[in-house]
C-alpha cells in the first residue's frame, strides 16, 4: 500500500484515501498520473470493475449498494440510476475543497461553474449565497446531497410524490425575511413580449376591485384626453410620469403595514415585506427615467402632490381593512397599465418617418434606464418602454399571486427551498445533456 499512499498524496486528494482501507489489490497497481481526473475514473473502474456502460434511463434498480467513499444504499435514491450518481459523485469530490466529504457554499460555486451553459456568474453568485443562508453557514453531506438532487429528479418525474416532503438539504425558511434577489435587467426576449392576461373576479373582494379599477381608468382617461386624438410624445410623457409617482404608493404602504405588524406581533413577515419594498423602487425608477425625457412643471407638480396625498390616504386605509382587496386592485391596475404600455410600442413602431414618436425607435435611452435594465451602451427609447411594460406586468402577476394569501405565508415567489431544488433540476438536466443523451433531465425523467 506503499505506492497507493504515494499516488494518492501526489493529487491532494485526502478523500480518496478511503480507497487504500477497502484494501483493493487493482489499486496498487495503477501508474503515477499527472491528471487528477484520470484519478478518479481509475477510481470509478476500481468500485464498479463489472460496471455496465452509463445509461441515461432513470429507473427503478435491485438493491445495491454503492462503495462511494461511505457506502451509498441506492435503495434510497428514486429516480437516480447508478451511472448518474457515480456522475454526479465524482463532481461533488472534486469541488469538494475541504476534502472532507461535505459540501459548502464555496463548493456549491465550485461545481456550478463547470456548468456555465446552464448558470451565469451572477446566477452561481446567488445560489451560493442562498445556499449558505438557508444553512446558517454549514454543509451537507455528498450523500445528502446526491439525495437531494434525486428528490428534484423524483420531482420532475411526479410532483405528487414529492408533493408535501421537506429537500433532503434541511433547508430553514428563515431566509426570506432579509434576502430577496430580484434583477430587472437581462430580460429575455420571451420576458418581454408580454402577453394581456386577466384574472377573471371570482370572489364579491374581486368584483369590487375589478369595478373600482374600471372606473379609475374611466376617469384618469377623460380628464387627461388620452383617448381623443392622436397619441403624442408629449401625452406619453404626462400619462407616465403622473402615474409612475402613484404607482410606486401600493408596495410602500404594503412593506410599511406589514413592517409594523412584524414588530407589533414579533413574528416574521414570511419574505413579502421585502418584495413590495424592491415593487416600490421598481416603479420609482420608472419615473426617474421619465422624467429625464421631459422636466414637469410648478401646476404638473402640484397636481402630483395632491395625488398622493389622496391616493396615499385611501390606499393605506383599505389596505389595513381588507389587504387581499387591495393585491387584486394593484393586479387590475397593472393589467391596465400594460394595455396602456402595449399600445405605447404599438404607436411607436407603427410611426411614420420623421414623426416625434418615429424617433423613439432610434433615439438612445437615458443613461439611467440603459444602466437599469442593462439595455447597452445603444439601448433605444423603445427598448426601455419594453422593459418598463414587463416591470408591469410582472407586478401584476405578483400581486394577483399574493392577493389572499394568509399574513404567515412565506414569499411564494421567493421559496428558498424552490429554488434550490429547481438548481438541482436545472443541474441535473446539464449533467445528463453533457452525458451525451441530447436531451434534457425533464424527457429522461419522464420517459
Amino acid at each position: 500500500m506503499i505506492g497507493t499512499s504515494r499516488l494518492l498524496q501526489a493529487h491532494r486528494m485526502p478523500t480518496l484515501h478511503r480507497i487504500a482501507a477497502l484494501g483493493s489489490k487493482r489499486l496498487v497497481s495503477i501508474a503515477a498520473t499527472n491528471s487528477t481526473q484520470s484519478v478518479l475514473t481509475l477510481y470509478s473502474h476500481v468500485i464498479f470493475p463489472q460496471s455496465p456502460p452509463p445509461s441515461l434511463t432513470i429507473a427503478a434498480r435491485s438493491k445495491s449498494t454503492l462503495n462511494l467513499g461511505p457506502s451509498l444504499d441506492m435503495d434510497k435514491f428514486q429516480a437516480l440510476d447508478e451511472s448518474l450518481v457515480r456522475k454526479i459523485y465524482q463532481e461533488l469530490v472534486e469541488a469538494d475543497t475541504g476534502a472532507d466529504g461535505r459540501i459548502s457554499d464555496r463548493d456549491i460555486k465550485r461545481l456550478l461553474q463547470k456548468h456555465t451553459t446552464t448558470f451565469n456568474d451572477k446566477e452561481i453568485v446567488n445560489i451560493g449565497e442562498l445556499f449558505y443562508a438557508s444553512k446558517a453557514g454549514g454543509t451537507v453531506s455528498i450523500e445528502r446531497f446526491i439525495e437531494a438532487v434525486d428528490f428534484a429528479a423524483a420531482s420532475m418525474k411526479d410532483e405528487e410524490s414529492t408533493k408535501g416532503k421537506l429537500s433532503p438539504l434541511g433547508i430553514g425558511t428563515c431566509v426570506p425575511e432579509y434576502m430577496y434577489v430580484k434583477d430587472h435587467a437581462n430580460y429575455t426576449p420571451e420576458d418581454l413580449d408580454v402577453k394581456l392576461t386577466h384574472v377573471e373576479p371570482q370572489t364579491t373582494t374581486d368584483k369590487a376591485a375589478l369595478a373600482l379599477c374600471k372606473l379609475t381608468r374611466v376617469v384618469f382617461d377623460t380628464t387627461t384626453g388620452w383617448n381623443r386624438g392622436s397619441i403624442t410624445t408629449d401625452k406619453i410623457l404626462n400619462r407616465a410620469i403622473f402615474l409612475e409617482t402613484v404607482a410606486a404608493i401600493p408596495g410602500m404602504v404594503a412593506a410599511i403595514v406589514r413592517h409594523f405588524r412584524s414588530l407589533r406581533q414579533m413574528q416574521r413577515d414570511g419574505g413579502m415585506l421585502n418584495m413590495f419594498l424592491e415593487e416600490a423602487n421598481n416603479e420609482r425608477m420608472h419615473l426617474l427615467t421619465f422624467i429625464k425625457l421631459k422636466d414637469p412643471g410648478y401646476i404638473f407638480r402640484a397636481s402630483v402632490i395632491g395625488g398622493q396625498l389622496a391616493f396615499g390616504t385611501m390606499f393605506l386605509t383599505a389596505y389595513s381593512i381588507s389587504p387581499a382587496f387591495c393585491h387584486r386592485f394593484v393586479g387590475y391596475i397593472e393589467e391596465e397599465a400594460c394595455h396602456t404600455y402595449t399600445k405605447i410600442i404599438e404607436e411607436i413602431e407603427n410611426a411614420p418617418k420623421g414623426s416625434d414618436l418615429a424617433i423613439w425607435r432610434t433615439e438612445v435611452a437615458p443613461a439611467i434606464a440603459r444602466s437599469y435594465w442593462k439595455l447597452g451602451e445603444d439601448g433605444k427609447l423603445i427598448d426601455m418602454v419594453r422593459a418598463v411594460r414587463a416591470d408591469e406586468a410582472e407586478h401584476r402577476d405578483v400581486n394577483h399571486a399574493v392577493s389572499g394569501l394568509k399574513d404567515d405565508t412565506i414569499n411564494p415567489l421567493y421559496n428558498p427551498e424552490q429554488k434550490l431544488n429547481d438548481m438541482l433540476k436545472a443541474y441535473l438536466n446539464d449533467i445528463m445533456s453533457k452525458s451525451g443523451s441530447g436531451k434534457g433531465a425533464n424527457a429522461s425523467v419522464a420517459s
